[in-house]
Order: structure tokens, then sequence, then C-alpha cells
């Protein structure tokens, strides 16, 4: 079986908040937008925002993996925006460097940054 992740879509509590967030704060790029359903690209995964959602953190819902170049200095601008982080970033023992955060209606993000191996 081949399965390919194409889209992932969020219940948000306040749509155009959510919308600022994603493309001001995290300066992702918006591809659609309707009245009810706003549509971002994450490097050819689509996220979806659409009302109905609460606001708290998620308990249960999948964290969404984004790989970053420099986690340590993307971690830093991105509290300087408000961005909530769940603790500091930290080296996993499976070979990179994560930081948890949320959005806010508390769905999960991991910033994640390979290590580079020596040659």
């Amino acid at each position: 079986m081949n399965i390919k992740t194409v889209n992932i879509t969020f219940r948000v509590s306040n749509l155009s908040e959510a919308v600022d967030f994603y493309e001001i704060v995290l300066g992702l790029q918006k591809k659609s937008q309707w009245p009810t359903y706003v549509v971002f690209d994450l490097r050819g995964v689509m996220l979806g925002l659409e009302p109905g959602g609460e606001r708290g953190l998620k308990k249960g819902v999948p964290d969404i993996y984004l790989e970053v170049d420099n986690l340590d200095d993307l971690c830093r601008q991105l509290r300087t925006k408000g961005v909530k982080f769940l603790g500091e970033p930290e080296d996993q023992n499976w070979g990179a460097r994560t930081a948890k955060f949320v959005d806010p209606d508390g769905n999960a993000f991991v910033l994640l940054q390979l290590k580079k191996h020596a040659t």
C-alpha cells in the first residue's frame, strides 16, 4: 500500500485569527480561500482550516512534523511573535532536534531539524 498525505484540515474557533497565525506568524503561503475554508501549502501537503473548532490543547490528535533548517533560531523568532511552545528545543536519540508548539486552537506541531552527520 502506497499512502501519501495530501491534506490535513483543522477545525478552528476563529478563522480569521487562525489565517493570520499561519500566514503572518508562521509565514506559510496561502493557496486558496473561500468564506469557510482556507488552504495553505506545507511543501506539497495542503493544510486546510475551517470553522467549528474549540480552543485548548488537543489530546489524542496527531502532531504534525515540520522540517526546518535552523530550529533554535526559528524558535527564538516565533517566540517573539507570541507562539506558545510546550518546552525547550531538545535533541532526540533518533537523530533530530525538536521543539513542539501549538496554534491558537491547541493544534500541535513539532519543528524538526535533522542532525548533520560527519563525513
